[in-house]
């Protein structure tokens, strides 16, 4: 055992804002006697990842049972930010050639059938294995803390509501949720706002389960589940008045998103409101997180996911004929979102591995959901990406001295009042039950 690595290691637990030990793989103690998380060290080279602060690389050895931990995940996550590197963002595409290769590499990645195969991996995991650590609605993507106290069931209804009321949904209107998961959104907007509601999902287990919902629900009739791609939509299709795409585009892959909002404008009816809402990175010409972290997402969590800065969104969505209306910020909201979920497994721990297995596959599929979850929670925290809700509409005027007050009857009303005046009595109740349940 090199007697540097092991030296940067002593000085690096020194400086760590909780007590840490590390036990080496001859079973030497380093660090505190009395410590308040354990790292388990099981070759040489993953010390010196550890002497170097590679966080992400570390995620990976403990995938593949080169590392483990005693404690709990917040604490493996406190320690993780501490040995970071100071800046965890590789940046790309500044040369001429780094654009071109950057971009053939995006369009590689982002086929129909390859796009369908990294969904796949992700969704069909387990159903069961979302069900233990989400929502009642199994709503995966960004909750809104209308208030502090709220509880991740309380705030995921919020966030549902929170996108109709942006949609200024109304009874009968065509409704597409793309990317509409396991039907939280699609099915609210159903039975809450009473529109006209289709879903696509790429994901098979999805696509089963909520046309079981809607059947179950007697929705039939105006709600229904599609196992397609956002880029065949067209064929089948009328415009719809309202559309949302909720954790979804952070999947379409950056040389795509051109084609991604000029395929929505197409879908959209004039005077349509379109709310993507998606993760975004923190800083412009973001690649991928650094110190491993990027290539441990792609390799173990989702394979082909691609974020990019929120003014490269909007220059797509204006350059597809879209116009930007509102934009939020909630990057916080899923911070504790995303501790939620890891607090939700962490405290099923046994129950998942009961569901995924303790197979080869298993094993490594719950190692790397516990730290991906944790991960990301602390990537909010740190600002290192963000989360962006857009509402923009399809323009169909060049404006006009009357357009600020015709906004009132159609259209986007130029003002956000609307967002924040009392719900509807049925959905008023819907959130009163959860919030005393």
């Amino acid at each position: 055992m090199s007697s540097t690595i092991t030296g940067h290691v002593e000085s690096l637990l020194a400086q760590l804002p909780i007590p840490v030990s590390v036990t080496l793989p001859n079973q030497t103690v380093l660090g505190a006697s009395k410590p308040q998380l354990k790292v388990i060290v099981r070759s040489t080279k993953t010390l010196a990842l550890l002497a170097a602060g590679q966080a992400g690389s570390l995620g990976q050895a403990y995938v593949e049972g080169e590392l483990d931990f005693e404690g709990s995940v917040r604490d493996l996550m406190l320690v993780a930010a501490a040995i970071l590197p100071k800046d965890t963002i590789e940046r790309g595409g500044a040369s001429p050639f780094g654009r071109i290769v950057a971009r053939l590499s995006s369009i590689w990645r982002h086929t129909m059938e390859r796009d369908a195969r990294q969904i796949q991996f992700h969704y069909d995991l387990s159903d069961e294995f979302y069900a233990l650590w989400l929502d009642p609605h199994r709503v995966y993507s960004c909750a809104y803390y209308k208030q502090s106290d709220y509880t991740l069931a309380q705030a995921q209804e919020a966030k549902l509501d929170h996108i109709c009321r942006k949609l200024r949904l109304q009874p009968g209107e065509r409704f597409l949720d793309v990317g509409a998961g396991w039907g939280g959104l699609l099915l609210w907007a159903a039975e809450h706002y009473q529109v006209d509601a289709t879903g696509i999902t790429l994901s098979k287990h999805q696509h089963q389960y909520v046309n079981e919902l809607i059947q179950a629900k007697g929705l039939q009739n105006r709600v229904r589940m599609e196992l397609l791609d956002y880029r065949n939509l067209s064929q089948h299709h009328q415009p719809f008045q309202k559309i949302a795409s909720v954790g979804m585009f952070e999947h379409v892959g950056r040389a795509q998103l051109g084609d991604y909002f000029s395929t929505i404008k197409g879908l959209l009816a004039p005077g349509g409101l379109l709310l993507n809402h998606g993760i975004t990175s923190g800083v412009p010409n973001y690649k991928q997180m650094g110190a491993g972290m990027g290539e441990f997402i792609e390799d173990y969590i989702f394979p082909g996911g691609e974020l990019t800065h929120i003014s490269d969104v909007l220059k797509h969505m204006s350059e597809s004929g879209i116009e930007d209306v509102d934009t939020e910020n909630l990057r916080p909201h899923y911070a504790r979102t995303l501790w939620a979920w890891s607090d939700g497994l962490e405290a099923q721990l046994d129950a998942a591995r009961a569901i995924l297995g303790t197979d080869e596959k298993g094993v490594k599929s719950l190692r790397a959901f516990r730290l991906y979850l944790a991960g990301c929670a602390m990537a909010f925290e740190q600002g290192w990406i963000a989360l962006h809700q857009i509402l923009a509409h399809h323009q169909v005027t060049e404006g006009s001295a009357a357009e600020l007050e015709a906004g009132e009857q159609e259209g986007y009303p130029w003002r956000r009042d609307y967002i924040y005046t009392t719900p509807s009595q049925s959905t008023a109740d819907t959130l009163q039950e959860v919030a005393t349940a």
